[in-house]
């Protein structure tokens, strides 16, 4: 369908004291690649207090908005707290995106995005970005990730960063509504995609390497897109959390872990953040163009 569409459709003693968990987490097992099919989660409610199966279920609820100045001229805020982004109002002629106000860098955040059912055309974009990550091309284009300024995934379910394009998941079915959910976590140093309450599994690491601030970022290409921020929350970061994110830059799969002879809660935690999942595969236009 065309954008311009306008018609409604160590050490283990040593670990064991300072990593022992006080609770497990509910957080979503962390992998490259698609979803694990035991990583569930129900959807994140509008209220302060979420589900016990909601990411950052025991964190804090996060008020960020979306900026009225980092914005495309094709978007007009809307809402309370200016939350509801709607794109190219009239009909489209571009790629219009907007940036939140909320940096990431260093902590732990959830943000939940209800997308209207007009999902269609050539990208609707959910992810992060530097300040240099542009907001508006008068061009149909995959703009949240064409550069190494950002990081995003769009509803074709293709992940793109620095102009390269990895095959992430299932597209969006057109014209219905859904619901996206974006995990960001600054100590690890990785970006989740959830989907319709659905863990889609880790779609970038070495976010924990960026220097320059982060910010949520949406964009979209087709005429009379509408996206709300219904849910935001954000976690504070312990000494255990940080712990566990040294000693994994040194153990990347499950059979280094077993190796230690860890005592089994420990080993748990440790294992919430290794996949040992294929490398996503690389597409091209024509495979982004044709169904997977």
């Amino acid at each position: 369908m065309s954008d311009l569409e306008i018609e409604q459709q160590p050490d283990p003693a040593h670990l064991a004291a300072v990593m022992t968990p006080r609770r497990r987490r509910h957080s979503a097992r962390r992998g490259i690649g698609p979803t694990s099919q035991d990583a569930k989660v129900s959807k994140t409610p509008t209220s302060a207090s979420p589900s016990r199966g909601c990411p950052l279920a025991h964190g804090t609820k996060d008020n960020w908005t979306w900026s009225n100045r980092n914005r495309s001229n094709e978007v007009v805020l809307s809402g309370p707290n200016f939350r509801t982004v709607h794109f190219h109002p009239n009909w489209s002629k571009g790629t219009a995106g907007v940036q939140g106000k909320r940096p990431l860098n260093n902590g732990r955040y959830y943000w939940e995005l209800h997308v209207s059912q007009r999902v269609f055309g050539t990208s609707i974009m959910f992810g992060i970005g530097t300040r240099s990550a542009r907001l508006h091309a008068n061009a149909f284009r995959n703009m949240l990730g064409e550069n190494e300024h950002g990081w995003g995934l769009s509803h074709k379910g293709v992940l793109w960063h620095n102009g390269v394009a990895l095959l992430y998941t299932k597209r969006f079915r057109e014209n219905h509504s859904t619901q996206i959910g974006v995990l960001f976590d600054g100590i690890e140093g990785t970006l989740t995609y959830y989907k319709d309450g659905k863990c889609l599994g880790v779609a970038f690491r070495g976010l924990d390497k960026i220097e320059e601030p982060l910010y949520p970022i949406v964009c979209s290409t087709a005429a009379k897109t509408e996206m709300t921020l219904k849910s935001a929350r954000r976690e504070f970061v312990n000494l255990q959390d940080r712990c566990r994110a040294v000693i994994m830059r040194r153990i990347r799969s499950s059979s280094q872990l077993e190796k230690l002879k860890l005592p089994l809660p420990i080993r748990a935690y440790l294992t919430e953040v290794i996949d040992d999942k294929e490398p996503l595969r690389q597409v091209d236009n024509y495979d982004i163009l044709c169904d997977f």
